[in-house]
């Protein structure tokens, strides 16, 4: 666990729209992670993370974001994109048996303690940011 947990902190990372961002950003997130003391929950947060900027990649042409949060305790994971449309609703993990699509939201879903979306528009941007949460770390 963080030395001090009472410390909070943020990191951005900006993707182009390349499928080996996915890859940059679940080796710069590991790199956090072990920096903050927290590699225990990082096979967990690579995982999150690899789905949040895969859709985000995947689903749109322009650039991404991931943002790496620690405030009291939580870590939020978090992708941005330039598509201002709602995510898709998750199916339940359970459900989707060998489905090939549709899976990244329901393993969001699955694997965080709370997740959810939100539309953005700053400094001329326009997307949206699709987050979830570890708690109780």
């Amino acid at each position: 666990m963080p030395e001090n947990d009472t410390d909070s902190w943020e990191y951005s990372l900006y993707v182009p729209n390349d499928p080996r961002a996915v890859t940059v950003s679940r080796r710069t997130l590991r790199a956090v992670l072990a920096l903050h003391g927290l590699a225990g929950v990082t096979d967990t947060a690579e995982l999150l993370a690899t789905e949040l900027v895969a859709n985000a990649v995947g689903h749109q042409k322009g650039p991404a974001a991931l943002r790496v949060r620690w405030r009291d305790g939580v870590l939020r994971i978090g992708a941005w994109d330039a598509d201002p449309e709602p995510p898709g609703p998750p199916g339940r993990f359970e459900e989707l048996g060998d489905a090939e699509e549709g899976r990244g939201l329901a393993i969001v879903r699955a694997c965080s303690d709370l997740w959810g979306w939100q539309p953005l528009s700053r400094s001329g941007h326009h997307g949206k940011y699709v987050w979830c949460e570890l708690a109780g770390l």
